[in-house]
């Protein structure tokens, strides 16, 4: 090749180097430089573009790496013979901006908990104390997770929850999604019965995860058991505890006929999910449905999301022998999900007794929020203007409002004034028709009892009620 000249622009922004290799990669692509033509040596395209050396041996390189050119010894650069590309190599357009956040005076969604609440004293001085004394941390642990922590996990689930398993059985991996996706892949030729309503975003996992899902009407005890077996579903993913989001409690006769329904048929199994079981107010707490189960078919997955914060991104799961031999067999090589910096921090935390003494002290907090909440709606609308339902445990409740307003109407008049709150049939993914209406979900572990109050003045406001005389 006799020349090989192009205007470098120095004021382009991007560097000289790349600006070169873009050109030429463009040339290639073009038919502009030929299969094995040669290119000028790198002095000589220095000069003719009034460039140092280093500039035209780095963008060289990088053509020679993802075999643009060859180097031939004492032969100089060639141009590799390469399909013709469909259109010239251009650089990724810039991808749009991510939409902000919204923010809002008052919020009443059920992903956030109070940071106020967290006990960082405590967990800042476990934290420190674990990364200075234990450098063998740096390495890689347990595949399912640190030892001592799923054992201090099996201990805390057996007494509060009662459930039954080996620290063996116990797979600890980066919040609820990550394991629900595991689960999907495994049991990837099943489907997977969901509760409508239910949480939208475990139906959005499995789908994503290539497995088919049918949704089940739930109704004041729970899943209905005519409507599962009719769906021909294998696996359940249930909420017994505290159904989301109406707040039912699955009753023993419900689950007792579950668990019939997963024994019946082989490779049936139930997904207990127990995300927020530890806050309940007025009984106590309703045993686990793994404690229930004889015949190992309910997988139980929960997380401390609700009861620690939504960041740390810990959940785990409770496998059966049958299926946790699946999962070493497809996951066993895969490593933890979960710094073993935070499972040992979370590890002394429970073994400590901080865990055990700060869910009492958030629960209280919870439980005189609930209260503060449930007072200041019957003052703003009366116990004529809403009623209530599932406020006896877990952080949220549902309210529907008897203003004659629609739930569409109560959202919007409450962003309006600020206020954040979603409608019951939000969670819907089946039949919104079946949605009781004017009815919305509050969500209170994110706001204390002044904020609650002010919160709730203001949608007095917004839906034009009054205070009760």
């Amino acid at each position: 090749m006799e020349s090989f000249t192009l205007g470098l622009m120095r004021g382009e922004g991007a560097p000289l180097y790349r600006q070169l290799y873009r050109h030429i990669v463009e040339e290639i692509a073009s038919g502009g430089l030929a299969a094995g033509e040669k290119l000028p040596s790198k002095r000589r395209l220095a000069a003719d573009l009034r460039v140092s050396v280093s500039t035209v041996e780095t963008a060289y390189q990088m053509l020679v790496a993802e075999g643009y050119i060859a180097a031939r010894a004492k032969s100089g650069f060639t141009v590799c013979r390469i399909e013709k590309l469909d259109a010239p190599v251009r650089p990724a357009p810039a991808a749009p901006p991510e939409p902000p956040a919204k923010r809002w005076a008052y919020d009443f969604g059920t992903g956030s908990v109070d940071t106020a609440l967290f006990p960082f004293k405590t967990w800042a001085r476990i934290q420190r104390e674990t990364v200075t004394a234990h450098p063998e941390l740096l390495n890689h642990g347990s595949r399912q997770g640190d030892a001592s922590l799923r054992a201090a996990i099996a201990k805390y689930l057996h007494a509060y929850r009662g459930v039954v398993c080996a620290p063996e059985q116990i797979v600890v991996g980066a919040g609820i999604e990550y394991l629900v996706g595991l689960l999907a892949r495994l049991f990837c030729a099943s489907t997977f019965a969901v509760e409508n309503p239910g949480y939208p975003r475990t139906a959005q996992v499995l789908r994503n995860n290539g497995v088919r899902t049918v949704f089940v009407p739930v109704d004041g005890d729970g899943m209905t058991l005519d409507a599962l077996q009719a769906g021909g579903a294998q696996l359940a993913y249930v909420t017994p505890s505290h159904q989301f989001p109406t707040g039912a409690t699955m009753p023993i006769a419900r689950r007792t006929e579950l668990l019939r329904w997963a024994g019946a048929a082989p490779g049936r199994y139930v997904v207990e999910d127990d995300y927020d079981s530890e806050f309940r107010y007025d009984t106590r707490p309703i045993p686990s449905l793994q404690g229930l189960d004889q015949a190992g078919r309910v997988i139980y997955v929960s997380t401390f999301s609700k009861s620690m914060a939504p960041s740390m991104r810990i959940g785990y799961m409770v496998l059966p022998v049958p299926v946790l031999e699946m999962y070493r067999a497809e996951y066993g090589v895969y490593s933890s999900t979960v710094s073993r910096f935070e499972q040992q921090t979370l590890c002394r935390f429970m073994e400590e007794g901080h865990f055990a003494r700060h869910l009492n002290r958030l629960r209280s907090a919870c439980r005189a929020r609930r209260d503060a909440l449930l007072e200041a709606l019957y003052a703003a609308f009366g116990r004529d203007g809403v009623a209530v339902r599932g406020s006896h445990t877990g952080l949220h409740l549902l309210a529907a409002v008897h203003n004659g307003m629609t739930e569409r109407e109560l959202v919007e008049a409450a962003a309006r004034a600020g206020v954040h709150v979603n409608g019951l049939s939000a969670y819907y993914m089946e039949h919104p028709e079946d949605c009781p209406p004017a009815t919305v979900v509050l969500g209170y572990s994110d706001m204390d009892e002044r904020a609650l109050r002010a919160a709730v003045d203001a949608l007095r406001c917004a839906w034009g009620a009054r205070p009760s005389e």
